[in-house]
């Protein structure tokens, strides 16, 4: 496993963004673009691209703040940073954010030499939101999205949802209401690409890889599940 940077263009021709690389030592499988939390691409977020280069995938987690502050990386477990990062996703373009995302997917089609190659994505927090809106507005094969944000304000897009979907649920989520996590049933269920996964009583962030809002047991079900996902849809 390799790990490198590249630089990726905008494709409203804004500038360039960084993004972090984890490489497979054989030839990848398919592409995962790892979308950041509200902290940025930060250690967590790099050791979730490093796993999956060890599982045989090319991973690629883009810079989503550099229009904010490129390189942009805080640590939840601090109070002062975790408001810093609560700033940040205020001042964040959503819509800009899935551009870039769609920007990232043809770079890693580009690394795996075609159009033709697979390329999912995974998100986590503000990532799990944008991972939904990516899953109905770009070319991704496989979407996973751990404790999205918000996914009930974006029902009405569900329509557009053309590959396979996974959320993950934490039922306690501080973020997500009850009554949102509601609206995503009832949205949801029945919808044939998309797989919901609950987990009772736990909070925001369970899966994070370091810190204190880890759950061992349960990132441990869900990334699992995740793996087999991917395994299915990517290859």
């Amino acid at each position: 496993m390799a790990q490198d940077s590249l630089t990726i263009e905008a494709r409203d021709g804004s500038g360039r963004f960084g993004g972090y690389v984890a490489t497979p030592e054989d030839m990848p499988k398919a592409a995962i673009v790892v979308i950041q939390e509200i902290f940025g691409v930060n250690a967590g977020i790099r050791q979730k691209c490093d796993t999956l280069a060890v599982a045989g995938y090319l991973a690629i987690a883009p810079d989503l703040f550099w229009r904010l502050e490129p390189g942009f990386e805080a640590d939840a477990d601090l109070e002062a940073e975790f408001k810093e990062a609560l700033d940040m996703m205020t001042r964040y373009n959503q819509d800009k954010g899935v551009a870039d995302i769609q920007a990232t997917i043809d770079a890693a089609r580009d690394m795996l030499g075609g159009e033709h190659g697979k390329v999912g994505c995974v998100g986590y927090c503000l990532g799990g939101r944008l991972a939904f809106m990516a899953a109905t507005r770009t070319s991704v094969d496989a979407t996973v999205a751990y404790y999205g944000v918000g996914i009930d304000g974006l029902l009405d897009e569900a329509h557009a949802i053309a590959h396979p979907v996974v959320l993950h649920i934490p039922t306690n989520d501080g973020f997500v209401s009850p009554e949102t996590q509601a609206a995503m049933h009832a949205g949801l269920d029945d919808h044939p690409k998309v797989t919901l996964y609950d987990y009772e009583g736990l909070d925001h962030g369970f899966a994070a890889e370091m810190g204190r809002r880890r759950n061992e047991e349960a990132a441990t079900l869900a990334d699992s599940r995740t793996m087999a996902f991917f395994a299915e849809h990517l290859g």
